[in-house]
């Protein structure tokens, strides 16, 4: 199960705890940091690209989804996702140019 406790701030962790979920979506504002020290090795985490930055041009788009794969280091349990939802007049093209590279760079980001 996973849950999407958007805007919960500093309180993910007891969003983990009270909830029992499996993984959890971190939204734009929580540090990728505070997701893997604080809830990673206890739920899966996806997120947290801000879906606003896919209406970007994609030399601003790549670096963003590099910190975030550089971030996680292949760790167990991260979910490569946006922060929430996808907004409906996003390019699709920068979707899928994201998908790409996320599914063909990743491994190169694994330590």
């Amino acid at each position: 199960m996973i849950g999407f406790p958007r805007g919960a701030g500093l309180f993910y962790e007891r969003y983990v705890a009270e909830t029992g979920v499996d993984a959890v979506g971190i939204d734009t504002v929580v540090s990728g940091t505070f997701a893997r020290e604080r809830l990673q090795g206890r739920v899966a985490v996806q997120g947290n690209l801000d879906p606003v930055l896919l209406f970007a041009d994609w030399k601003q788009i790549k670096p963003r989804a590099e910190d975030i794969l550089r971030r996680a280091a292949g760790r167990p349990g991260h979910i490569f996702n946006l922060g929430h939802g996808i907004l409906p007049e996003t390019p699709v093209e920068n979707v899928k140019a994201l998908c790409d590279f996320v599914r063909h760079h990743s491994a190169e980001y694994k330590k």
